[in-house]
C-alpha cells in the first residue's frame, strides 16, 4: 500500500506540475466559460458565462436546477450499481467482488480528484488543450461580492444554472469514464495498479479531451460579430473545429475504450484464455446492471442539455428509441449468426445503442436516432466477435467492441443526421444571434470529416497517454497479480473476501 500511495501522489504531482507549466497565461479568478456535454450546436445549452456589466444578472431557474440534480443522481446510479453489476455478472464468481471494488473505488477516487483539480483543468479558460487553475479546490464557487453561488451558463443566452450543479454533473461523467476502462483487463490486474493508472490517465487524457471537446466561452460572450472569432479562439481545440458531441461519444466512450484496449494488450491475456471456460457467472446480475444503465442514461444524455427544455426532451426520446433499435438489431444479427438470440446479446445491444446515441442525442432527429441505434447494434455485434478476433486482445468484457465501435459509429453518424434535411436540428451557424444553419447550407461531408478528426485525435491522444501510463505503473508497482493469485480469484487474493459462500 505504501507503493500505491506513493504512486498516487506522484501521479497527482506530475499532473498538476505539467499543466501548471503549460496551461495558463490567461487564467481568471472565475471560469470564463463552463460547458457541458451538450449539443455544441444547439441554441439551448452551453457552458459557463459571465454576465456583462451592462446586462442584469441572470437568475437560475428552479426547474433547471432540480432537473440537473436529478440527472446527476441518475448518472451516479449508472455507475453504482448499474455498471458495477453489469460488469460483475460478466466475470467468473471468484472475481465478482474485485470488479465491484474497482468500479466503486475508481469512481470515488476520480470524484475526489475532480473537485481538487480536475474540474478546473477541464472547464476553465486556458489554451486549446487544457484549462487553468481558477477553480483549484473549487475556489471561487461562492461569489463573496454577490453573496451567492457563481453561475454557469447553459446553451441559451441569458440562461444560467449554479456552477456547483454543473460541476457535480460533470464529476459523474469523469467517474464513469474511468470506471468503464476496468472491464477491459478484469480478472488479472492488481487493485493498486488500477488506481495508479486511473490517476495518470484521468489527469493526462480525460481532462484534456474534455477541455478540447466541451470548453468554450458560452453564448453570452458572443455579444457582437466583432468578438465572435476571438471568443471561439479561446475554446477547446475540438470545439473550435465544430465537432458535435452532445454527451460524450469522444470524451467518454472512445476515450475509455482506447485506454481499455491498450490495457488489454499491456496487461496480457488471462491465464487459460482460449482454453478454459470463462463464461459469465450471473447473467441475471448483468441484466439488472444493463437495466439500471438504460434508466440512468436518460440523466446522462438528457441532462447534457443543462436545461429542462426541448433539447433535453429530444435527447430523452432518442435515448429511448435508439437503444430499443439496437437491442432488436443485435438480436436479429445473433439469430442470423447462431440461430438463437441470447439475453446477453440483448443486454449488450442495449449498451451499444446507449453508447452510439450519446454524441447524437440532442443533435439528431428521432428518425436519425433510430437509424444510429440499429446500425450500432449490428456494428457492435461485429465488434465483439469479428473485430475482437482480428485484434487478438483479451478485452475481458468487450469494452472496445461496444464502447469503442459504438462511440465511433455514433460520432460519425451524428455528422450525417444532424443535417436539417434528414430531420436534425443542425449546427448553430452564428452564436451572436443563435441562428441555425439553413438546410441548403449544411454540408454532411464537411461535418462528418470534422467528426472524424475529433475521433482520430481522441484515439491517438488516449492511446499514447495509456501506453505511457501503463508502462509507468508496470515499472513501479507492476500490473498483474501472480498466476497463483489469478487462479485463486481476485476476491480472495486481493480483497480477502468472497462474493458467495457454500
Amino acid at each position: 500500500m505504501k507503493k500505491l500511495f506513493a504512486t498516487l501522489a506522484l501521479g497527482l504531482s506530475l499532473g498538476l506540475g505539467l499543466f501548471g507549466t503549460t496551461s495558463l497565461a490567461t487564467a481568471q479568478t472565475a471560469p470564463a466559460a463552463v460547458t457541458a456535454p451538450a449539443a455544441e450546436a444547439k441554441p439551448e445549452a452551453a457552458p459557463a458565462a459571465e454576465a456583462t456589466e451592462a446586462a442584469p444578472a441572470a437568475v437560475p431557474n428552479k426547474g433547471d436546477i432540480a432537473w440537473m440534480m436529478v440527472a446527476t443522481i441518475l448518472v451516479i446510479m449508472m455507475v453504482i450499481p448499474g455498471l458495477a453489476l453489469f460488469y460483475g455478472g460478466l466475470v467468473r464468481s471468484k472475481n465478482m467482488l474485485s470488479v465491484l471494488m474497482q468500479v466503486v473505488v475508481t469512481f470515488s477516487m476520480i470524484t475526489v480528484l475532480w473537485f481538487i483539480y480536475g474540474y478546473s483543468l477541464a472547464f476553465t479558460e486556458g489554451n486549446a488543450f487544457i484549462g487553468g487553475f481558477d477553480r483549484l479546490f473549487m475556489k471561487g464557487i461562492w461569489d463573496n461580492a454577490a453573496g451567492t453561488f457563481a453561475n454557469a451558463a447553459t446553451f441559451s443566452k441569458g440562461v444560467v444554472i449554479p456552477e456547483i450543479s454543473f460541476a457535480a454533473f460533470q464529476a459523474t461523467f469523469a467517474g464513469i469514464t474511468c470506471a468503464l476502462i476496468v472491464g477491459a483487463f478484469a480478472e488479472r490486474i492488481k487493485f493498486s495498479a488500477v488506481l495508479a493508472f486511473m490517476v495518470l490517465w484521468f489527469t493526462f487524457s480525460y481532462l484534456p479531451i474534455a477541455h478540447m471537446v466541451w470548453f468554450w466561452m458560452g453564448p453570452d460572450a458572443y455579444t457582437a460579430k466583432e468578438v465572435a472569432d476571438e471568443m471561439t479562439s479561446k475554446a477547446g481545440l475540438i470545439w473550435q473545429w465544430g465537432a458535435l458531441d452532445f454527451a460524450g461519444g469522444t470524451v467518454v466512450h472512445i476515450n475509455a475504450a482506447v485506454a481499455g484496449l491498450v490495457g488489454a494488450f499491456m496487461v496480457g491475456k488471462r491465464v487459460g484464455y482460449g482454453r478454459e471456460s470463462m463464461a459469465p457467472h450471473s447473467l441475471t446480475l448483468t441484466m439488472v446492471g444493463a437495466s439500471l444503465l438504460w434508466v440512468g442514461w436518460f440523466g446522462f444524455n438528457a441532462g447534457s442539455a443543462l436545461e429542462a427544455n426541448g433539447f433535453a426532451a429530444l435527447a430523452f426520446i432518442n435515448t429511448l428509441v435508439a437503444t430499443a433499435g439496437a437491442v432488436l438489431a443485435w438480436c436479429v444479427g445473433e439469430a442470423l449468426m447462431r440461430g438463437k438470440a441470447s439475453m446477453l446479446g440483448a443486454a449488450s445491444g442495449a449498451v451499444a445503442g446507449l453508447v452510439a446515441i450519446t454524441p447524437a442525442a440532442g443533435n439528431v432527429g428521432i428518425g436519425g436516432g433510430l437509424v444510429i441505434g440499429i446500425v450500432a447494434g449490428f456494428a457492435c455485434l461485429w465488434g465483439v466477435n469479428g473485430l475482437k478476433k482480428m485484434l487478438g486482445a483479451d478485452d475481458s468484457l468487450d469494452v472496445f467492441g461496444v464502447h469503442g465501435v459504438g462511440g465511433i459509429v455514433g460520432a460519425l453518424l451524428t455528422g450525417v443526421f444532424n443535417s436539417p434535411a434528414l430531420g436534425g436540428p443542425s449546427a448553430v451557424g452564428d452564436w451572436v444571434t443563435v441562428a441555425m444553419i439553413a438546410p441548403d447550407a449544411y454540408s454532411i461531408a464537411a461535418q462528418v470529416w470534422t467528426q472524424a478528426k475529433a475521433v482520430l485525435l481522441t484515439v491517438v491522444w488516449s492511446g499514447v497517454v495509456s501506453v505511457v501510463a501503463f508502462k509507468i505503473v508496470d515499472l513501479t508497482i507492476g500490473l498483474r497479480v501472480t498466476e497463483e493469485e489469478e487462479r485463486e480469484g481476485l476476491d480472495i487474493s486481493s480483497h480477502g473476501e468472497s462474493a458467495y459462500h457454500g
